[in-house]
């Protein structure tokens, strides 16, 4: 399994973490406010939220809120 997006936005992880640093960005909602994604079912928020403190853009578990 590799999850490296959000599905409903079709954006990937990659993209919303180069948006991120160049915004310098550290929050889901802060990062919202500048592109759309997570909006609908929010099932990459948990991921995001570990992108944002890790950098990780791929993951191979599914995170548990």
């Amino acid at each position: 399994m590799n999850i490296d997006r959000c599905v409903c936005y079709d954006q990937s992880f990659e993209s919303l973490k180069a948006i991120a640093k160049r915004e310098q960005l550290d929050t889901v909602e802060a990062l919202q406010s500048h592109c759309e994604f997570g909006k609908k079912c929010r099932l990459c928020h948990p991921y995001l939220k570990c992108m944002l403190k890790t950098g990780q853009t791929q993951f191979h578990s599914i995170i548990q809120v």
